[in-house]
């Protein structure tokens, strides 16, 4: 028997979340009726598909090759959709974009409202995390992250944009304490920062790029390690771009210490094939690079 694409979907959202309750949530339908819908699956099929543990629902050798064609036949679907609404207009449906807290912070709500605005039938979910999306699983449609993947298994990367950063104090903290001159001069003062065991990707060790090891008050989310700075509780690493939300910030030895990154676009790279997804990701990639060289600009 051939399944029917409502079966396929409940293989999918199984598959991603890897568990009955997780995908019950996804797709509005009670856990049970989706274990159920998974057994008769199973069964239709001919073959165990998961493997149930403690862990939760893991995918068979059967479950990984049928997930090939099940992704494949989803992108069909979609594209067929597409088509037949007319994508030529404007965006329509859903899409979620993950990024680091920093850009989803500072960058993402200006640039998204404009998409949106353009587009009033697109629903623009912005995921806010300080850790990498795991995009095969679809935690999100695609995903703005600060390296690009080393392994880029069924992965597309652009780079869109690259961003300053710089050392920055509030100006009372500055006020209150012994002048800096130099980096050796921050090792009497309080530093903030990343909590060392969590930071995600390499790129965001910015205080060991700088020779500055020692940290006095950290967090794994950037907005926290801002607000700290700005509030005066010590020195820290602060972008660029975020610098004209916080005017009494200073930066610390100027311009001549600084740091320099890269956003780039991370896609499945079956979605280049929509034009839905393409469009998208052409209007996001512009208006980040604007974002950054307007706030930039603005420091």
């Amino acid at each position: 028997m051939t399944p029917n694409w409502d079966d396929m979907k409940v293989f999918l959202a199984v598959a991603r979340l890897e568990s009955l309750s997780a995908a019950g949530r996804d797709l509005k339908v009670d856990p049970a009726t989706v274990g159920r819908r998974i057994a008769r699956f199973e069964e239709q099929m001919g073959a165990p598909l998961f493997a149930k543990s403690p862990q939760g629902y893991a995918l068979t050798d059967a479950g990984q090759r049928l997930l090939i064609h099940a992704e494949r036949a989803e992108q069909a679907m979609t594209g067929a959709v597409e088509e037949l609404a007319g994508q030529a207009g404007n965006l329509s449906g859903t899409i979620r974009i993950g990024a680091p807290d920093g850009c989803a912070n500072f960058l993402l709500p200006q640039v998204c409202s404009r998409i949106g605005k353009e587009n009033p039938d697109l629903e623009i979910q912005i995921v806010a995390l300080p850790r990498v999306f795991n995009l095969s699983k679809r935690e999100a449609d695609m995903a703005i992250g600060v390296s690009a993947p080393e392994a880029g298994n069924r992965l597309t990367v652009q780079k869109i944009t690259d961003y300053k950063l710089y050392l920055a104090a509030a100006r009372a903290y500055l006020i209150k304490h012994p002048r800096i001159q130099s980096l050796k001069d921050l090792r009497g003062h309080r530093m903030i920062g990343y909590i060392p065991d969590m930071i995600f990707d390499k790129e965001l060790d910015y205080l060991a790029e700088l020779g500055l090891e020692h940290v006095n008050l950290a967090s794994n989310s950037v907005s926290v390690q801002f607000n700290a700075i700005r509030a005066g509780a010590g020195i820290g690493v602060v972008h660029g771009f975020a610098m004209p939300t916080a005017p009494r910030l200073r930066k610390v030895l100027g311009d001549a210490v600084s740091l320099t990154r890269s956003f780039y676009l991370i896609r499945h790279a079956d979605d280049r094939r929509l034009e839905r997804m393409n469009r998208f990701a052409e209007a996001l990639s512009e208006g980040l690079r604007e974002e950054v060289a307007r706030l930039e600009q603005d420091q």
